[in-house]
């Protein structure tokens, strides 16, 4: 179910990339123009910065990144635009292998999904997801992933496996570059004894998923603490968090 060392490759390029919507709602202050970042203005605001993106940025900078190999790719997603769109990536290997590559949901790797393959299982799975097994079934063009917790609690995703073209792709971000939540939402994977766990920042509150159960951090409502927790966690600069978490 691991990906080859091709797709690998390029994924670990962005192994300390956050998925976060505070860059989308700092950026959304400082442009009349479209809110959607193309590839230049992101690397550029991730050298000056240290920031990332939504799911969407993720996204576009992965396809662009797999593109740069050679690497076919494209993109996945449901509910586009609404505020609960999601998109991930999907990118074939040498053999027209197929393996999900989801930044935004914060995997640990990326996962194969082609069922006839004789390399896939619908079997639980560790090491592809923080603090989580998951199961991956595919029939047809339909991805159903089930994540199972330490406590016990199962929830599912369903993506159809469909390109989705460029248009409609780009319509979707442009949506969601515009559609403003708050609080804002931060997700990153962070090392934890001898695993990669995930953290979280959200409507003022912390906490890291572990395979031993939720950790959560003391509440507080001064900024400056969350500023200082947000940089050790990302290291994203002092000035981008203090224009951000206002």
């Amino acid at each position: 179910m691991l990906a080859t060392r091709d797709i690998e490759s390029v994924w670990e390029k962005f192994d300390s990339f956050p998925m976060e919507t505070l860059t989308k709602a700092w950026y959304y202050r400082r442009t009349s123009g479209s809110k959607q970042r193309d590839i230049s203005l992101m690397k550029e605001h991730h050298e000056q910065y240290g920031i990332t993106g939504n799911c969407f940025d993720l996204a576009i900078w992965l396809l662009h990144e797999f593109g740069q190999q050679g690497i076919e790719a494209y993109p996945i997603g449901h509910h586009l635009g609404t505020p609960h769109a999601h998109v991930a990536v999907i990118a074939k290997n040498a053999n027209g292998k197929r393996y999900l590559c989801d930044l935004g949901d914060q995997w640990l790797k990326p996962i194969l999904v082609d069922a006839d393959s004789e390399d896939f299982t619908s079997d639980r799975l560790a090491v592809f997801f923080p603090a989580a097994d998951v199961q991956v079934t595919s029939q047809k063009d339909v991805l159903l992933i089930s994540y199972h917790r330490p406590n016990g609690r199962i929830s599912r995703q369903e993506f159809s496996l469909e390109p989705l073209d460029r248009s409609t792709f780009m319509g979707a971000a442009e949506i969601s570059q515009n559609t403003l939540k708050k609080p804002p939402l931060l997700e990153c994977r962070v090392p934890y004894k001898t695993e990669i766990a995930h953290w979280e920042f959200y409507n003022g509150s912390s906490f890291m998923s572990t395979t031993e159960g939720i950790i959560n951090e003391p509440e507080t409502g001064d900024k400056e603490v969350w500023r200082e927790r947000i940089r050790q966690k990302t290291g994203y600069s002092k000035e981008f968090l203090l224009e951000s978490i206002l």
